[in-house]
């Protein structure tokens, strides 16, 4: 992933898309890969909170309390983004999501990698995400250089978004 590599991977409830979220090159192989419209944002994942908080743009850190104690899980989190990071990691209300992953294999990715990885869907925008490593073969397996094979975790629905600012929760899981 290093050198602008992208992949797919097992999470809590799909198999992701990932690349190194430092990587300009890579961000903009994801977002053609899976025609998603610029200025949506991406998830970042990470196996501990520390590889996520260079992204994060927040002054008063007790606004970590509440993610910090959901993780790891399938709970994602939306914070202000540091201005100085990947505009295509952000949406357009200057925001970043993130999430420490309970799933064995894609913290284990994160932890061989070194640090945040992005983890959006496997599917292609507005379509149903891939469940398994077929699914994501049959539809990226040309645009992608590695998928990782393992099982989906038990997460039925796409996680849970919250606003780590308000408390509210943009997305049920």
């Amino acid at each position: 992933m290093a050198l602008g590599g992208v992949i797919a991977y097992p999470t809590e409830g799909c198999f992701g898309i990932g690349c190194d979220p430092n990587n300009p090159t890579a961000l903009r192989r994801v977002l053609r890969i899976k025609k998603r419209p610029k200025g949506m944002g991406l998830i970042l994942i990470a196996h501990q909170i520390s590889p996520l908080l260079p992204f994060l743009g927040i002054s008063d850190r007790s606004i970590l309390e509440k993610p910090q104690a959901s993780w790891p899980g399938p709970y994602t989190w939306i914070f202000p983004v540091r201005h100085s990071r990947r505009m295509q990691l952000y949406s357009l209300n200057q925001s970043v999501a993130v999430r420490v992953t309970a799933h064995p294999v894609a913290a284990r990715l994160c932890q061989i990698f070194g640090g945040a990885i992005v983890s959006t869907s496997a599917n292609r925008h507005g379509q149903v995400p891939s469940r398994s490593y077929s699914d994501a073969a049959r539809i990226f397996r040309s645009e992608l250089d590695w998928i990782v094979r393992g099982a989906i975790g038990q997460q039925k629905k796409p996680t849970q978004i919250s606003d780590a600012v308000s408390g509210r929760i943009v997305r049920a899981g």
